[in-house]
């Protein structure tokens, strides 16, 4: 499928590719932009991509606000989208320079987090679970006590991925707490839990998928993309969805309020949202995405992955995280300042 897509996406720039130019620079999650995308994208029209990877969202957004970072595109998750807007740091989208802006799929149109995509267009979705080796630990693997009390199969080979939202989250619903709380009793459960689940952990790691297919983590919090990525090296992994609760996001694409390369952070997001070329993004990540027809060019083994497809029993327990108040974000992360010490 690749070989046939750059060939296409070859021949249709052909004329363009010759007199266009300029640069783009994205800031991305790392390890999460498809090579081949980069390759056609650049071959249609000419514009050469840097990419710089992040690790979290918190990093992303710090990066972003204090100014300067000389990047035109940024991939935040649905709940960290309205604080972006709120502190003025997206443009709002000129929709009549996406032709391709059609072809977003009803359900990701008009979002909680951006009503009207009238700041950003979809990457990539998922869930947040755990992923675990079951050479190592073959007992029930669909619960958050995989990493806040670890088995003692696992104790000492457990890594939590360092994405504050998603692990709060996860810890807050074992507890039988909401999204966004700021009950203090609760809070009190969380913070001791985690303090005291550090103690099992080997690592707070962003790159888990190579580790996990090595072996060199038994288990670990992880998006579920990730997870099959490492499945496909190692089939003794596999994806659990904590009945607890586990989050579900959405990343997607915004134009920087200081982007200097504007028309051609333009040409990247009408790009990226052609079928063709969100099924590219979809084989590399192995996550879905919000672009209608691009079933038609994904690889078959998604269509019925268990990272990708969420079991019955377990849709009701996944819930997209709302964006915190400042004073709920600050309690959150004074316990995460404290965790990652």
């Amino acid at each position: 499928m690749k070989t046939l897509l750059l060939a296409t996406s070859a021949l249709m720039g052909t004329a363009i590719a010759a007199h266009a130019e300029g640069t783009l620079n994205l800031y991305n999650w790392g390890n999460y932009t498809s090579p081949e995308l980069i390759e056609a994208f650049t071959a249609e029209t000419g514009i050469e991509v840097t990419i710089t990877d992040y690790d979290s969202n918190t990093t992303a957004l710090a990066k972003i606000e204090a100014g300067g970072s000389g990047f035109d595109l940024v991939v935040p998750t649905a709940n960290y989208v309205p604080i972006y807007v709120e502190k003025g740091l997206l443009a709002e989208l000129d929709h009549s320079r996406l032709e391709n802006f059609g072809n977003i799929a009803s359900e990701w149109v008009d979002v909680a987090w951006d009503p009207g995509r009238m700041y950003t267009v979809p990457w990539q979705w998922g869930t947040t679970g755990v992923a675990v080796n079951t050479a190592v630990y073959d007992g029930d693997v669909n619960t958050s006590d995989i990493f806040l009390r670890p088995p003692a199969e696992l104790v000492g080979q457990v890594n939590v991925v360092p994405e504050m939202s998603d692990v709060m989250a996860l810890a807050i619903f074992n507890v039988g707490g909401e999204a966004c709380t700021d009950d203090l009793d609760v809070l009190r459960q969380v913070r001791d839990l985690l303090q005291e689940a550090k103690g099992s952990w080997l690592s707070m790691d962003y790159g888990t998928t190579d580790k996990l297919s090595t072996g060199d983590y038994a288990a670990s919090v992880n998006w579920n993309g990730s997870t099959m990525r490492a499945r496909l090296n190692n089939p003794d992994v596999v994806y659990g969805y904590p009945v607890e609760g586990y989050p579900l996001w959405m990343d997607s694409v915004g134009l920087l309020s200081d982007a200097t390369n504007v028309d051609e952070a333009y040409a990247f997001l009408d790009f990226i949202m052609r079928p063709e070329s969100a099924a590219m993004i979809s084989e590399f990540a192995r996550y879905a995405n919000g672009i209608t027809g691009s079933e038609e060019f994904m690889p078959e083994d998604m269509l019925t992955a268990p990272e990708i497809i969420v079991p019955a029993e377990f849709v009701a327990a996944g819930r997209f995280l709302p964006t915190c108040p400042p004073s709920t974000t600050e309690l959150y992360t004074s316990i995460w300042t404290d965790l990652v010490k």
